[in-house]
C-alpha cells in the first residue's frame, strides 16, 4: 500500500443514513459511517477502551456509542465524548465518487 492511498471502502448506497458498517482491509479493521447529513466518515474500528467494534454500536448523528459499555466518540473528531473512554479514535479522510465510498490510510 502506497502512503496516502485512497482504498475502496463500500458503495456509498450500502450504509443508511445515522448508520455504521465494518470495513476490514488488510489485517487492519475500520468504520465507516453515514451521519444524519448524509455526510461520511471513517474511524479505527475498535473502541479504544474495551476492543469491541463499533460497526455494533448505535450511531446518533456524529456519535458513535460503543455497544458494550456505551462510551461515546465523535466520529468526526474521533474525540472521546463519555466516559469509560478517554482516548480518542484515530480518524481517516474520506471522499465518494462515482457512488462509492473511498478512505485514505
Amino acid at each position: 500500500m502506497a502512503p496516502d492511498e485512497w482504498i475502496e471502502a463500500c458503495r456509498a448506497d450500502e450504509i443508511e443514513q445515522e448508520d455504521v458498517i465494518r470495513f476490514d482491509y488488510s489485517e487492519r479493521s475500520f468504520a465507516i459511517y453515514r451521519t444524519d447529513r448524509n455526510d461520511y466518515y471513517a474511524t479505527e474500528g475498535f473502541c479504544t477502551h474495551g476492543k469491541f467494534h463499533l460497526s455494533e454500536g448505535l450511531d446518533m448523528g456524529n456519535i458513535i456509542e460503543c455497544p458494550k459499555h456505551n462510551g461515546r466518540f465523535d466520529v468526526i473528531t474521533g474525540q472521546a465524548k463519555r466516559a469509560p473512554v478517554c482516548i480518542d479514535l484515530k480518524t481517516y479522510p474520506v471522499k465518494v465518487e462515482a457512488g462509492k465510498v473511498f478512505i485514505r490510510l
